[in-house]
């Protein structure tokens, strides 16, 4: 392992994880809130609203981390896609964590929910977007 490709946990890097934790709770909150605006209104049903509130948070989110992690003077376009691919993961491993907590643990399918997306937000989303997503492209 280079020195570089080591994990560091200075003041810079914990200044980028705050910011990037909060970037997700407003992504969630919009997510959440748009479905809730959507269903209490009866404009939708609650299952396309998730999607519709889900498909918002995400492109709220996409658009705070290419500002958080300065990204904004390269193409959208490939992030997009690297973004893309990245949530389609972070899904997964949410879904598969609530399912091993809830179903096979007997936690409350909240408080699974929770810890599992906070644990895959700090493991996953995060060193992902940094690098991988925003990161600056190799040469």
């Amino acid at each position: 392992m280079t020195t570089e490709s080591r994990v560091r946990l200075g003041p810079s890097t914990l200044h980028l994880l705050g910011r990037h934790q909060m970037a997700s709770v407003v992504a969630t909150a919009l997510d959440f809130g748009t479905m809730t605006v959507l269903v209490e209104l009866g404009v939708l049903s609650p299952a396309i609203a998730t999607l519709v509130g889900a498909v918002f948070g995400a492109v709220v989110n996409f658009l705070l981390g290419r500002r958080i992690f300065r990204a904004t003077s390269r193409s959208a376009a490939p992030q997009a896609a690297r973004y893309a691919i990245v949530s389609a993961a972070s899904a997964a491993f949410n879904s598969l964590g609530v399912y091993i907590l809830h179903h096979s643990l007997g936690a409350h399918y909240l408080l699974a929910r929770v810890g599992v997306s906070i644990v895959v937000s700090i493991l996953w989303n995060f060193p992902l977007q940094r690098h991988f997503v925003f990161g600056a492209p190799k040469t």
